[in-house]
């Protein structure tokens, strides 16, 4: 998770993550919306598809993107967004 409070007007937070498989990647984004949405957290806009082995989830001032590995690889938004604060990295 990045905190790019500092870096832009859209979002305070990124989250990052990478599903081993389309399923996976369907499963993780699944889990987020029903967990959010039973703390009454509005989902305010969702791209992508297991499909494209990439998912968007914008819950306003945090936003979910939920990889496969080539396409995590391929973005690195880490890199791109190397500016941000990491505040929690698990691996």
């Amino acid at each position: 998770m990045l905190d790019v409070r500092a870096l832009c007007s859209f979002a305070d937070y990124f989250v990052i993550c990478t599903g081993e498989t389309k399923r996976h990647i369907e499963a993780i984004w699944q889990d987020i919306c029903e967990i959010l949405k039973s703390k009454e957290v509005v989902l305010h806009h969702n791209e992508g598809t297991p499909d494209s082995g990439w998912m968007l989830v914008d819950f306003g001032s945090v936003i979910v993107h939920i990889f496969a590995p080539l396409e995590r690889d391929y973005y690195q938004l880490e890199k791109l967004w190397y500016k941000a604060i990491p505040v929690v990295r698990i691996q």
